[in-house]
């Protein structure tokens, strides 16, 4: 009988399969149901694997929302990207892709929201969301210097924006008989023409 080997792409599979474990068990049952053994159960594998992979479910945690915080920066990067060379363009691109699919998902809505429950609990969960949306941060800063606003008005005006977009993009999922994703993004080009 021959033993199975493993390679890297399946250790990798794995890691990938119990972090997408923990953000569906995040969304569902919140930071108190994302326990080893529902993520395990998730994932389809044995309690004790998680060990094998991850320091315990903090790291996991904390992993989940470095992949997560990835995902939805593609989704933006893809957005900004297919939009073309408009600096203006640009920017609404960025913006609005909040208020679409994949973004716009009450699920990732819901994994977010026990991410940020923990910010004021845990020092490494606190970190890591100031690192992903310092990163946010950086992108607006880059796509507002593309439309010449001042190095000295930036920041704050990013700061603005992740502000404007985040309560759109959360009432959107809480409510979305309030108002549409179009609503959202009208509301947002007003907003961003008397920023501008």
């Amino acid at each position: 009988m021959t033993r199975a080997t493993f390679t890297r792409e399946e250790a990798d599979s794995r890691r990938q399969s119990l972090i997408d474990a923990c953000a569906a068990r995040l969304a569902v049952d919140g930071v108190a149901g994302a326990t080893v053994r529902a993520i395990c159960a998730e994932a389809g594998v044995s309690p004790g694997l998680l060990r094998h992979y991850f320091e315990g479910i903090d790291d996991l945690i904390g992993a989940t929302y470095q992949a997560v915080g990835e995902r939805v920066a593609t989704a933006l990067a893809a957005a900004v990207e297919e939009a073309g060379e408009g600096p203006r363009t640009r920017l609404s691109a960025y913006v609005v892709a909040s208020f679409r699919p994949p973004i716009a998902d009450p699920a990732l809505l819901a994994t977010w929201i026990a991410f940020w429950s923990l910010v004021k609990s845990d020092p490494g969960i606190a970190t890591l969301h100031g690192d992903i949306y310092s990163g946010y941060r950086d992108g607006i800063e880059g796509l507002l210097a593309e439309n010449g606003v001042a190095p000295a008005d930036r920041r704050m005006k990013a700061v603005a924006i992740t502000a404007l977009v985040d309560g759109l993009w959360l009432e959107l999922c809480l409510a979305p008989d309030a108002f549409t994703a179009d609503e959202a993004a009208e509301m947002a080009e007003r907003w961003l023409d008397a920023l501008l």
